[in-house]
């Protein structure tokens, strides 16, 4: 019977800490630009237009990844089952699953704000048939607000 519940809190903590990793957020695919909706360019095309706008992505959550929750569940439900017996270790367990899971979410949220610096560029583009383009990079490189470029499969290129 003891290994039976045992298997039994195991496979509740391992649920709780799944169910929590669904918890996490995503941008918007699609975002405001203005007044106008910023579409995902088509696959395999040729684009041309204008650098509208260039900014700095930095120190902003990117969302959890789900590796802090899960650890800190596993680890939480782990430090529980060693608390109390029956059904007290049982409701130890799954508070230590749960508990963890917050702290290991908190921890990731600290140590990806802490990072310093950019970590990147978004580059706004409205091409010539009025839609915005946004692209995140890592160096816009040359490209200047204003700039005539084109967009090849998410490439951006400087035309001349």
């Amino acid at each position: 019977m003891a290994i039976t519940l045992r298997t039994a809190c195991m496979t509740t903590a391992i649920a709780a800490s799944l169910a929590l990793v669904g918890c996490q957020t995503t941008q918007p695919y699609y975002q405001q630009q203005g007044s106008a909706a910023v579409a995902p360019a088509p696959a395999n095309t040729l684009e041309y237009g204008y650098v509208t706008q260039i900014d700095t992505l930095q120190n902003t959550h990117r969302g959890s990844t789900g590796a802090g929750i899960l650890l800190g569940a596993v680890v939480g439900g782990l430090l529980g089952n060693q608390v109390g017996g029956g059904t007290g270790r049982t409701a130890a367990t799954i508070a230590g699953t749960v508990g963890g899971a917050v702290a290991g979410n908190t921890i990731e949220g600290r140590m990806d704000s802490a990072q310093q610096g950019p970590y990147g560029y978004r580059v706004t583009i409205q091409v010539d048939n009025g839609a915005y383009r946004l692209y995140d990079v890592t160096s816009p490189g040359d490209l200047r607000v204003g700039d005539r470029v084109q967009v090849r499969d998410g490439q951006i290129a400087r035309t001349r």
